[in-house]
């Protein structure tokens, strides 16, 4: 997960830092039938709008919206990643990728459409800089989306909850209501090719007594199928839109020209 808070500017993210293949297949086996992306697109979609990915990683989502969005940035802090996330933007000429935080957004007011951020609020009080942020980037009308992980949902909610003890979902869900947020509850499968890829996408989610608890849960209730296993994975995705008013001057989007309003 990748938090941002106002206690520290980037708080390192060891799954995707430090194990970037592993979770290069965790990303791959993530919302099997697509139910997340059904929803994202009904809710706040991007095509021919602005969109601007906070906390993008290594950039496995950006291609995915800039198929039909009109431009595409991609916002990371960790250097690596960011130049990973290029390489994968290449043929996408109106995607690109730039080192920066959600509290501090290295783009112009007014600037976009759609802002996503995924597993990246989690823990919601402390956030409040980041949400500030993309106030100011969104234009009017514009879409703030948060993606997180579920701990309602079973049983990937519970596992999470083994090693996050003194997480309290209420106060995150009340959080996010105060800050004007609706919430939507997704659950999806993931889809593991082989109990070899199950194993090592746990393993660095979870610590090693979870994780080992997770894989013989998940093997359970597979019983009996051969090649791909599934695992329910719920996802609360929280939306907030920015008030529509008086239109802003068109500014320019890290590098991309002009942007007009819709």
């Amino acid at each position: 997960m990748k938090i941002f808070g106002r206690r520290a500017e980037v708080v390192p993210s060891p799954n995707i830092w430090y194990h970037t293949e592993v979770y290069e297949r965790e990303n791959e086996i993530q919302d099997a039938d697509g139910d997340l992306w059904k929803h994202l697109a009904a809710v706040a979609p991007w095509g021919d709008r602005d969109v601007v990915d906070v906390g993008c990683g290594d950039g496995f989502h950006l291609p995915r919206f800039a198929t039909t969005a009109r431009s595409v940035v991609g916002v990371e802090p960790y250097s690596p990643l960011v130049r990973r996330a290029r390489r994968r933007l290449a043929g996408h000429p109106c995607a690109d990728v730039v080192t920066g935080t959600a509290q501090r957004l290295p783009l112009p007011d007014g600037s976009a459409d759609v802002l996503h951020a995924r597993t990246a609020y989690f823990f919601g009080p402390g956030c409040e800089p980041g949400l500030r942020e993309a106030e100011r980037v969104l234009r009017p009308g514009g879409a703030l989306v948060i993606v997180d992980l579920d701990v309602r949902t079973p049983p990937y909610g519970e596992w999470m909850l083994a090693d996050l003890p003194h997480y309290r979902a209420d106060k995150v869900d009340a959080f996010f209501a105060a800050e004007g947020f609706t919430c939507e509850r997704v659950a999806t499968r993931w889809r593991f090719p082989d109990r070899q890829s199950l194993e090592a996408v746990l393993r660095i989610e979870f610590s090693p007594r979870v994780a080992a608890r997770a894989v013989v849960e998940t093997l359970r209730r597979n019983s009996g199928r051969r090649g791909e296993l599934d695992l329910v994975v719920g996802y609360r995705v929280l939306l907030r839109r920015e008030p529509a008013g008086l239109l802003r001057p068109s500014e320019p989007l890290a590098g991309h020209g002009t942007l007009t309003e819709l």
